[in-house]
Order: structure tokens, then C-alpha cells, then sequence
């Protein structure tokens, strides 16, 4: 399916969220996914993710997840210097703002007459704790989360009993879990963490672990795994073409 790409400013209550769109050309309403990126934001390898999801039938949304914190347009490098201001950003910002992010995202999504007003939600790093934790939006129907970071912490910055490992018995929405066993960022006993508490939580979800590091979807850097990716990938498809064409 061919696609086009555009952007948009969206006003939120922490200021303009630059979202930039990727959807069929062909005439018609398609299901959305909102597609949360790591701490880096739209960088390259992001933006083929985000096509090659659009390609399925869906227009995805890329929102820069801190953009309180930066200039519209803001693309941090993979380097150190780029690692320590997303991680900065990371910290800086409360989950709160995350939700009126998506609350803002869903509004928007809701207006426009190429969506069919079914959302689906899927990230990677940071990325992916911002899809489990956008699926406390009732509009949300799906969230495939990619090796998602500090939910088994709880040290986001949060009112008190809101953080996300805490609020995931309130998420209706199926998940699909995905796992680097190789990843240091969330080790064993993190990912068994999330594990016992989805369940105990009565949630709807898959979980999958691959022998793989953290970032390991990434089209860049030594950690790429081009067949385990391909694999993700068709399970994230799946999960949407089921939940969001229904």
C-alpha cells in the first residue's frame, strides 16, 4: 500500500505537540495507531517503523513525546550527548502530561475524516511504557509494547498512586509484550515483575521474550536483529488488523 506523510501541531495543555502522520493515499477511513518513540524521538529509524506500519492499512501518528522540553522538530542524536538529554527529558517530565498527550492525540484522531475512530497504541524503549500507559485511555483497543522501560520501577515522576506498574489493573485495552532476555535495561526479575501483575491484574495480553538486547527492532546499530523484527512486526500487525478492523 502506498503511503503519504505529512505533520501536524497539536495543542495540548503542556504546549504544541508537533505529530507527524502516516497513512494509505487510497481514499477512505483507516484505523490509527499513535506510535511512541524513544527518547530520541522521530529519528530515522522511527520514521520507517511508522511507514512500514502505515503500509498495513493504518494512518500512525508520531507525537514528539518531550515536547515541552524542546524546540518543535527536535531529533536527538543516538550518541552520548543525545542519550543524556532524552534520558534528562525522560525524568522531567511528569506521566500526567503523557496522558493529556494521548487524551489530546485521541481528540485529534477523532476529527479526522480519514479515521475510522478505532486506536491502537505501540512504542519501543520509553516508547513502549508510553503505549501500556496510553491504554488507560478508554479509547484505546490495542497496545503492542516494545521492550518497555521503567514500568517495573514506578520512579517516573507520577502523583502519588499513579504510577504505571500501579494503574495497569484500570487498562482494558490487549496487550502485546515484547522482550529482549539479552536486554540490561530491564532484566529478569523487572520483566517477572510486570509479568505477575498483569496477571494478578486480570489484563488481556501476550508475552513474548526473544534472545535479543534492548533496541534490537532498531535498523541501526549492531544491536538490529533483521529476522527477529520481522517476526515483531507481524505480530504487531496482527494484533491491530484483529483488534482495529473488527
Amino acid at each position: 500500500m502506498i503511503i503519504q506523510q505529512h505533520s501536524y501541531d497539536i495543542e495540548t495543555p503542556t504546549g504544541t505537540m508537533r505529530t507527524y502522520v502516516y497513512r494509505p493515499q487510497a481514499q477512505g477511513k483507516f484505523p490509527t495507531i499513535i506510535f511512541y518513540s524513544e527518547i530520541f524521538q522521530q529519528t530515522a529509524p522511527i520514521a520507517r517503523t511508522a511507514a512500514l506500519m502505515a503500509g498495513h492499512g493504518f494512518v500512525v501518528l508520531v507525537p514528539e513525546v518531550f515536547h515541552e522540553l524542546n524546540p518543535i522538530g527536535t531529533v536527538l542524536g543516538y550518541d552520548d550527548a543525545g542519550k543524556d538529554k532524552g534520558n534528562q527529558d525522560k525524568w522531567a517530565k511528569p506521566l500526567e502530561h503523557h496522558d493529556s498527550d494521548t487524551q489530546a492525540l485521541v481528540s485529534f484522531i477523532q476529527q479526522q475524516e480519514y479515521c475510522t475512530g478505532k486506536i491502537g497504541t505501540m512504542g519501543v524503549c520509553i516508547g513502549g511504557h508510553l503505549a501500556y500507559r496510553a491504554a488507560l485511555n478508554d479509547n484505546i483497543l490495542a497496545a503492542a509494547c516494545l521492550y518497555a522501560t521503567d514500568i517495573h520501577s514506578g520512579d517516573l515522576p507520577s502523583d502519588e498512586g499513579n504510577d504505571t506498574l500501579t494503574r495497569t489493573k484500570d487498562i482494558k485495552a490487549e496487550l502485546l509484550m515484547i522482550w529482549g532476555k539479552q536486554d540490561p535495561h530491564i532484566a529478569a526479575e523487572a520483566r517477572m515483575k510486570i509479568h505477575q501483575n498483569l496477571i494478578a491484574s486480570g489484563n488481556v495480553f501476550a508475552w513474548h521474550e526473544f534472545n535479543a538486547s534492548h533496541a534490537f527492532m532498531r535498523d541501526e546499530g549492531e544491536r538490529y536483529d533483521p529476522q527477529l523484527a520481522l517476526r515483531v512486526y507481524g505480530m504487531a500487525v496482527e494484533l491491530f488488523h484483529r483488534t482495529l478492523l473488527a
